[in-house]
């Protein structure tokens, strides 16, 4: 039994047309609605229907958060390893048929990764990796999970999909969570954006996140790619896993990413054009829906907007993103795995947090205190 069987139960189609027949009455109901919110409800909130109730949306996601999660910010930069990939994936930098140079760090060129990052001061690390399980695969994970254990308190892990027991033996060397986006559930579709290699499977992708719930994995990240596909189905659909996620791996904690398509080399432009507004709808609706839920943010926004959000139930956000390998120790000539939009510092980040009446956090408390 995985989720696998509940996602089957519902069509692309049907959840679009369960959205697109909310009305405002309906909106009204669920935001007057008190206790733990519903799929239908999630439908509410990100339909049409919702785009005048959203000043409201917004007061209500701010109040959550703080009750939820106070009044803090937490800092984290992702340090991408290797941009070596097997796969072909429309909308990415680093898949296979982009005439790149390709890198994968070594244990020194890793360690002046770390010695970089650590003058920033984080504690709290993403590693990023294109997904080639030859060249890096659970073996080299172990490694570099041994090599960084020592100096941050938490690591998570963007890598390809894996299994159960591979999982089981990364957490045994200090991993705390893992990021596995679906990047859409339309299973007409998603060939179409994944042609060639292992993550052209959907269903052993789909069926990722029960196996990191069975291996005990402290957090699990979802999410999908707003600009593939209708970013109001797709986000329904990372509601329905979310909600099935925690009912049966209840000591799991959850985050939700919300990353929209940006331009990068020899990739596609965006199908869907997810505006501001809507994007703020969006990221109402996943904090209404589910106030335990973190959110997090990343520097493929740019900084006006990304200030304006801090307050709307944003829980998390990069800060000084390098999206290439060595880009933090040198200025190298890897390609980027996407264009990065908000460019500030880590501090310059972190005292507009400040200025905003907000505390940066530059470590994952909820892994330290155990």
């Amino acid at each position: 039994m995985s989720f696998l069987n509940e996602f089957e139960q519902h069509s692309w189609q049907q959840m679009g047309d369960r959205i697109n027949q909310k009305t405002a009455a309906d909106v009204e109901r669920t935001l007057a609605k008190q206790g733990r919110k519903n799929l239908d409800d999630f439908c509410a909130l990100v339909s049409p229907a919702a785009a005048p109730y959203l000043e409201q949306m917004a007061q209500m996601s701010y109040q959550l958060t703080r009750k939820r999660f106070g009044n803090t910010t937490q800092l984290y930069i992702p340090l991408y390893l290797s941009n070596e990939c097997h796969n072909i994936c429309t909308y990415c930098g680093f898949s296979v048929h982009n005439k790149i140079e390709r890198l994968t760090l070594d244990k020194d060129q890793l360690m002046e990764e770390v010695e970089q990052i650590k003058r920033l001061g984080f504690d709290h690390i993403l590693l990023v990796t294109g997904e080639a399980n030859r060249k890096v695969g659970v073996e080299y994970f172990e490694q570099v999970l041994d090599w960084l254990r020592p100096h941050f308190s938490s690591i998570s892990i963007e890598v390809q999909a894996l299994e159960q027991q591979d999982y089981e033996r990364l957490i045994k060397r200090g991993l705390n969570s893992v990021m596995i986006y679906q990047e859409t559930y339309n299973k007409e579709t998603y060939k179409s954006y994944h042609p060639k290699g292992k993550k052209s499977n959907m269903e052993y992708r789909l069926e990722s996140p029960d196996r990191l719930g069975r291996a005990g994995i402290h957090r699990i990240g979802l999410a999908a790619l707003l600009g593939l596909e209708d970013w109001r189905i797709d986000s329904s659909f990372v509601a329905l896993h979310l909600a099935y996620l925690e009912r049966k791996y209840w000591r799991t904690k959850f985050s939700i990413s919300l990353p929209r398509l940006q331009p990068a080399e020899g990739c596609q432009s965006p199908n869907v054009i997810v505006s501001d507004k809507e994007f703020v709808q969006l990221i109402c609706a996943y904090r209404i829906y589910n106030e335990n839920v973190e959110i997090s943010l990343s520097t493929r926004e740019s900084p006006t907007l990304r200030d304006h959000l801090l307050k709307l139930g944003i829980t998390s956000m990069s800060a000084g993103s390098k999206t290439d390998p060595g880009g933090y120790a040198a200025e190298g000539d890897a390609l980027e795995q996407f264009e990065v939009n908000d460019e500030r510092s880590p501090e310059q980040v972190a005292a507009m947090i400040r200025a905003q009446g907000f505390d940066p956090v530059w470590k994952d408390w909820d892994v330290a205190l155990g």
